[in-house]
């Protein structure tokens, strides 16, 4: 029997070894594949040009691929994503965790945790059908597709992601760190934002980059909702064009081989270099401010 149990437990321990190697495996190659098709583009056009350019013209002749309005873009739709989806996101966790009735928690979790499967393209479809023309008559403006349309679609796919994470966080602190708070004359609001959120800080910014970063790479919603204008913003009312949806747009028309095909590739790069700067941060953040002992999340 003994020998069974060991024997078992050495083959799963190399079946987990060889699907880890594998999953590890594909992505190194797909980034392989990534460098190997956006770094020829620097044979033609320098790093600097093509970081800081303003200008993105690919099809002109000269050719001008300059993608720092794309660049910029990307970060201003999502921070102002992050503006809406933050705050929204961390207090729904709150609320269900510590406020709400069991049975509400129960009922509203699942929906919001329901809200992360919906298609992009059905949330796309729904910012350019009713919201646009609703931003477009509210305020005036020439044209619904633009940044801050984008920024609210990315809000509404970021928030299941950082209020269900951020509730597991919270639900997760010890109940001996609520008790001897309230034991020492605590209010439950001061109990919540002075002793259970700062607890749970870790988990609560794992979820926010996490969301975020959903939101910095997500193609088909700012495709359909941004308005596809690569050019710097001057306000949130204006058409922007962040990289997914450059990459999305044009890499059809693209000829392989060809310095709008690497140009697109490189675009890939730096885009990639953003989602793992994220990562990066996320786990900088889960290890700087875990907790503890009786506060270990």
């Amino acid at each position: 029997m003994a020998n069974r149990r060991q024997n078992t437990e050495k083959s799963m321990q190399a079946m987990f070894f060889v699907i880890a190697t594998a999953s590890i495996s594909i992505l190194f190659l797909i980034m392989l594949f990534l460098f190997k098709e956006g770094l020829p583009i620097f044979k033609t056009v320098s790093v600097t040009d093509f970081i800081f350019g303003k200008y993105w013209y690919p099809t002109s002749d000269p050719a001008d691929f300059g993608i720092f309005p794309l660049i910029v873009a990307s970060i201003v739709v999502t921070g102002v994503s992050g503006v809406i989806s933050i705050p929204l996101g961390v207090m729904t966790a709150v609320y269900l965790s510590e406020i709400a009735a069991p049975k509400v928690g129960e009922i509203v979790k699942p929906i919001v945790e329901l809200l992360a499967a919906l298609p992009s393209v059905v949330i796309g479809f729904f910012g350019m059908v009713l919201v646009a023309p609703f931003l477009q008559r509210v305020f005036g403006i020439p044209t619904g597709l633009n940044l801050f349309n984008a920024s609210l679609m990315l809000a509404f796919m970021s928030i299941p992601t950082i209020c269900s994470i951020s509730e597991d966080a919270i639900h997760s602190v010890p109940v001996a760190l609520r008790e001897a708070s309230v034991a020492l004359g605590a209010t439950q609001l001061q109990t919540i934002f002075r002793v259970v959120v700062p607890a749970s800080i870790s988990g609560i910014s794992t979820a926010v980059i996490l969301g975020l970063s959903r939101a910095v790479g997500e193609t088909m919603v700012v495709l359909m909702v941004a308005g596809g204008a690569a050019m710097l913003p001057q306000s949130i009312f204006d058409p922007v064009r962040p990289m997914p949806a450059s990459i999305a747009a044009e890499m059809a028309e693209a000829p392989v081989g060809g310095e709008h095909y690497y140009a697109l590739f490189a675009t890939g790069i730096v885009l990639f270099l953003f989602t793992l700067l994220f990562n990066i941060v996320a786990d900088f953040v889960a290890h700087r401010y875990r907790q503890v002992g009786e506060a270990s999340l």
